[in-house]
C-alpha cells in the first residue's frame, strides 16, 4: 500500500449535503470506500419571524465593523442572504472565519480579504486572534445557524463589543430507523466512523442505540478537541482529532490511520 492509499478503509461519511461530495471523491480517489449517511440536513430559515429578523440585521450590515463566519454553511447561506440585499458588499468590514476551509470559501465567494487563526479551528483559537482582542465599542456580527454555542458571543461581549447573531440557516435531524442505520454500517463493513460536529455526534450515538458498545470500538474521526472530549465521554475508544473539518484535515487523519493499520 502506498503512503497515500486508503485501501482497506471503509468510511462512514455523515456531514450534511453537499459538503460530503469533495470528501467522498478524495477518499475514493485514494482507493478507500465510503458509505454516505448524513446525520443533519441544512436548510434556509423556515420561520417567517426568523427571516424578518435576519433581513432587519442585514439591512444594517454597513454598521458592523467585523463579521465572523463560523462554518461553511454560514458562508453558503450568509453570502446568498447578503447578496440579496447588497449588490456590492459594504466597505470597511473585517471578515473573520473559523478556519482555513471556511476562510478560503468566504474569500472566494466575496472576493475580499479574510483572516482566520493559524493555530486551529476552535472557538477558543478564534478568540485568541489579535483581530478580536481590542474590540471595545465595535459592532460584531456572528454569521451562523440557528442555535449553537454561546462562548464566542459571550466572550466578545465581555471584551466590550456589541454582538449580534445573523442566523442564516437551520439544522434538522435526518430520519433513520436505527436498526436499518446500523445494518447498513455492518453490511458495508464500515471500519471508520466520522462526525463533523458535536451535534452530529449526539445523533450518531442515538442511532447506534444498543449497538453503540460494539461500534464505539471503531476509530471515530472528529473535527476538534472539544468534540473529541465529547466522544470520549460518550464511550468511544479510538477518537482521532482531525484538527479541522475540511477535506485536507480528514484525509491527513485517514492516511495516518491507514498507515498505522497497514
Amino acid at each position: 500500500m502506498s503512503s497515500t492509499s486508503l485501501a482497506g478503509l471503509r468510511v462512514l461519511i455523515t456531514r450534511p449535503a453537499p459538503q460530503q461530495e469533495a470528501l467522498i471523491a478524495a477518499i475514493e480517489a485514494a482507493a478507500g470506500a465510503t458509505l454516505y449517511r448524513p446525520l443533519l440536513a441544512i436548510s434556509a430559515l423556515q420561520d417567517a419571524a426568523d427571516r424578518r429578523r435576519l433581513r432587519s440585521r442585514l439591512l444594517d450590515l454597513d454598521r458592523f465593523q467585523i463579521l465572523i463566519f463560523v462554518s461553511l454553511n454560514a458562508v453558503q447561506h450568509g453570502v446568498a442572504s447578503i447578496e440579496d440585499l447588497w449588490p456590492q458588499f459594504p466597505e470597511g468590514i473585517q471578515l473573520v472565519a473559523i478556519g482555513p476551509g471556511t476562510g478560503a470559501r468566504l474569500r472566494e465567494s466575496l472576493g475580499r480579504e479574510v483572516v482566520w487563526s493559524s493555530a486551529g479551528v476552535t472557538t477558543e483559537e478564534l478568540l485568541a486572534m489579535p483581530e478580536l482582542g481590542a474590540i471595545a465599542g465595535q459592532r460584531i456580527g456572528i454569521v451562523r445557524g440557528r442555535g449553537g454555542r454561546e462562548l464566542l458571543a459571550a466572550t466578545l461581549r465581555e471584551r466590550g463589543a456589541e454582538v449580534e447573531y445573523l442566523e442564516v440557516y437551520e439544522r434538522h435531524d435526518v430520519d433513520y430507523v436505527p436498526a436499518e442505520f446500523v445494518h447498513a454500517l455492518k453490511a458495508n463493513a464500515i471500519n471508520v466512523l466520522t462526525v463533523s460536529s458535536g451535534e452530529s455526534l449526539q445523533r450518531l450515538v442515538s442511532l447506534l442505540g444498543d449497538n453503540k458498545a460494539e461500534m464505539s470500538l471503531l476509530p471515530l474521526l472528529v473535527p476538534s478537541q472539544r468534540v473529541a472530549q465529547q466522544a470520549t465521554a460518550a464511550g468511544f475508544d479510538r477518537v482521532i482529532d482531525c484538527e479541522g473539518a475540511d477535506v485536507d484535515a480528514c484525509l491527513k487523519a485517514l492516511t495516518a490511520l491507514a498507515q498505522a493499520s497497514g
